[in-house]
């Protein structure tokens, strides 16, 4: 499940394998590894991993439903624009707790 998760967060993102593991600071073949469920993340890295996508460990575990959106078709700067829309909106329910 995790290997999946991983795979699919970062095909809906358009990465590259080269992409993410540059993103993550670490090599291609370990971005492949996890991604073929050869080896598994420690946990610092599984905690590196969801804050780059934005999910949470559990969601990266298959432990709560993982959601994405569809971002095909749209400029950089209208993803952009979707991004801080979420993370708005994320900030205020913060807020109201």
């Amino acid at each position: 499940m995790l290997n999946e998760n991983i795979r699919m967060l970062r095909k809906v993102r358009h990465l590259s394998q080269v992409e993410l593991a540059k993103g993550l600071s670490v090599s291609k073949q370990c971005v492949s590894n996890w991604e073929n469920d050869n080896i598994l993340p420690s946990v610092e890295m599984l905690v590196k991993i969801a804050r780059f996508f934005n999910v949470s460990t559990d969601a990266l575990l298959g432990l709560e439903n993982l959601q994405t959106i569809s971002v095909d078709g749209l400029t950089d700067a209208e993803i952009d624009h979707i991004k801080l829309l979420v993370e708005d909106l994320r900030g205020r329910r913060e807020a109201a707790r």
